[in-house]
């Protein structure tokens, strides 16, 4: 009798082989079987008549074969094999790339379901490559086909097949982990139904259906799994802070704080005052001031005898936060020190000796940060930017050095809040939106080609005014995998130098430089020592030159909203009208209405919705290993509506009955336990 932990290898129809095929795809289990959900459907339960057939559209059609199949050799040394089918409403063209066995097994006079896109024009008709099934032997006609993620051995005929088998075997051990009251309150259907309807569905209601189900009970387990990680942190006790005066911070602050930076300070000095670990997300615009606030929570810290390690993403960053924080800690002597890959190794192991005897109150560095031999005398407070830069096991690796220090991560990519609440698992949220007074609106207008001539001669006025320029380029070639972005950069800055701006100064900066070639191309910038920066992405992230005025990026269409908000964002930060110019020239008229996104508004949550809803979550996610549980059917791009109801359900269920102790409720608890055994750990 097969269970839901049952190696695939023993349902019946798979086997040894299919099963090692099954495993690249993480498929292992029948239980990770049949949660491999489709990519996306086919309906090919109508069929049409030939004179119906509408090019562009993807179709099934019953036609009879009229001519024998012919193959022609072509220049290229490619076979294409020819022949054409009827019905009674007219012809159909079929031609075969590369497929000489179809000569063999297609027969003039029978009847065959031909299902593929439809090409040419209403007057003749054709199909390259479509399916072929002999008439009353169909399998994959017939019925709304499901696709899949697909790997090298596996097809879709047979993980259609491996499904289906699967299913059977499970028809009657599927436990229901929705509660029953939970069902009934959503109007949701049973599980059986909803697996069964999810790969096999009669109709695209029936699919509908499952899908509502499935998504909504795994952002329903999201949901209380996060709260159950979230009571976990505060069953702990964290680093223990008293109230401080804080108006001898405030004061030495060269400019007022705005409201949401006190509502955020206040919400963090409240956490770590609460007796268990601050776990908190302070999110906000570029610009919006988040450094203060983590600023105020050294002070806060240090004020109650607590060491504080903040990890930057880049040394070029970490060393800006050092020069930004250290003068302003002076004032209370507050011992500020650097400590990056690249520190000399003598600096290094007095650093160590101080971070460990208590003599150092906060330490800025990379990811050196993590190494073994650092280690504090009483770290109380773990401050990381820019999260989504880091992995959670180098989140965990850092709150590693002292026990359940607090935690406050920075991000200056806004996120909608119920999104941040999944992406950033058990984080609290703070959201910073509203800007410093005086902060810049930088104008963004989205051109094509065309204007290049006049973008040259805005870049030539605006050195001409004694400002500096961007130029961020993302890789252009065929292959992604093996482009090279010093190739890229290298080229166009020196094509920009020699060709297009031979009397100004054009310098490049790439992620492959090593760091110290990082600093000082950023630092002769910074210092006006050069007009023009062409860079990749590398620059997206908190470095701040004032007198950069103009931001342009090439073929903008390949960036997501959120990045490209990000790119802005070094610019107008100082006091001089700035400027950002997306270059594409991208035919695509969705891609054009995108990036129009951007220069109708400069506020980075609106964009994040509007990114959120064109892109889905993707953008945000980006290579974020954010530790939490992946979503294989909901969609955060279309389901939001569903989340929120989800999240809704889960909290009024886990008021009523936090551990999930009721007999009912064993499924559930189960499931989730199952669920978050890989991720617990790490997100705690």
């Amino acid at each position: 009798m097969a269970e839901l932990s049952t190696d695939v290898r023993y349902i019946k129809g798979i086997g040894e082989t299919r099963a090692n095929a099954l495993a690249r795809l993480d498929i292992f289990t029948l239980r990770d079987l049949i949660s491999y959900f489709p990519r996306d459907y086919e309906d090919r339960t109508l069929m049409r008549p030939i004179r119906e057939l509408m090019p562009g559209e993807n179709a099934c059609v019953r036609a009879m074969l009229a001519t024998d199949p012919i193959s022609v050799r072509v220049r290229s040394g490619r076979v294409l094999v020819k022949a054409r089918a009827v019905d009674e409403s007219g012809s159909l063209d079929l031609i075969f790339f590369n497929k000489e066995y179809v000569k063999n097994s297609l027969h003039r006079g029978d009847t065959y379901i031909f299902y593929g896109r439809v090409e040419g024009d209403l007057l003749r008709r054709s199909m390259a490559n479509p399916l072929i099934e002999k008439e009353g032997q169909q399998q994959l006609t017939g019925h709304i086909m499901p696709l899949y993620p697909l790997t090298a051995g596996v097809s879709q005929l047979l993980l259609t097949k491996a499904i289906r088998q699967g299913l059977d075997a499970i028809r009657d051990l599927m436990p229901d982990v929705l509660p029953e009251e939970v069902r009934q309150a959503h109007s949701l259907c049973y599980v059986n139904y909803a697996y069964e309807n999810v790969h096999f569905p009669g109709s695209p209601e029936e699919l509908e259906v499952a899908r509502r189900r499935l998504v909504f009970e795994e952002l329903f387990l999201l949901t209380c799994g996060l709260r159950g990680l979230r009571q976990r942190r505060r069953d702990v006790a964290g680093p223990v802070c008293e109230t401080v005066d804080m108006a001898a911070f405030y004061k030495a602050l060269p400019f007022p704080l705005t409201g949401a930076q006190k509502r955020s300070i206040e919400d963090a000095l409240a956490d770590m005052c609460s007796g268990r670990p601050m776990n908190r997300l302070c999110q906000g615009d570029v610009g919006s001031g988040k450094t203060m606030v983590a600023a105020a929570c050294v002070y806060f810290g240090v004020k109650n005898g607590w060491q504080t390690a903040l990890m930057a993403p880049t040394e070029i960053l970490a060393r800006q936060h050092y020069q930004n924080l250290a003068p302003l800690f002076e004032n209370f002597g507050i011992r500020c020190a650097l400590l990056t890959g690249s520190t000399p190794a003598k600096t290094r192991r007095a650093l160590l000796q101080q971070l460990e005897t208590g003599e150092i109150d906060l330490c800025i560095g990379t990811h050196a940060l993590l190494t073994e031999d650092v280690q504090y005398a009483r770290l109380g407070l773990v401050i990381t930017d820019e999260q989504h830069r880091f992995g959670v096991n180098q989140r965990a690796a850092l709150s590693a050095k002292a026990e359940n220090p607090h935690m406050l991560v920075l991000s200056a990519t806004p996120i909608p809040r119920t999104l941040a609440l999944i992406i950033y698992g058990d984080l609290d949220v703070s959201v910073i939106d509203e800007l410093p007074p005086g902060r810049q609106q930088v104008d963004t207008f989205a051109v094509d080609e065309h204007y290049r001539t006049r973008l040259n001669a805005f870049i030539r006025k605006q050195v001409s005014a004694g400002r500096q320029v961007y130029i961020v380029c993302s890789m252009v070639t065929e292959n992604e995998e093996s482009s090279d972005e010093r190739k890229a950069v290298t080229a166009y800055a020196e094509k920009l130098q020699k060709e297009v701006f031979p009397d100004l100064r054009v310098s490049f900066l790439h992620g492959k430089m090593k760091p110290k070639e990082k600093e000082a191309v950023m630092a002769a910038f910074t210092a006006r020592e050069s007009d023009i920066l062409v860079s990749t992405t590398v620059i997206e992230v908190g470095v701040d030159v004032p007198n950069a005025t103009l931001m342009v990026v090439e073929n903008a269409e390949r960036f997501g909203l959120s990045q490209l908000h990000q790119l802005r964002g070094r610019v107008g930060r100082g006091g001089a009208k700035s400027y950002c110019v997306l270059v594409s020239d991208h035919p695509n008229e969705e891609t054009r209405e995108r990036l129009k996104v951007l220069t109708q508004t400069n506020d980075g949550f609106k964009i994040s919705e509007e990114d959120l809803r064109l892109r889905g979550p993707g953008d945000f996610f980006g290579q974020r290993q954010h530790g939490l549980p992946a979503l294989k059917i909901a969609d955060l791009s279309c389901d939001m509506r569903l989340l929120k109801e989800a999240q809704q359900a889960a909290e009024e269920l886990m008021d009523r009955d936090p551990a999930l102790l009721l007999p009912s409720h064993r499924p559930l608890r189960e499931r989730i336990a199952r669920l978050f055994s890989v991720s617990a750990d790490m997100l705690n």
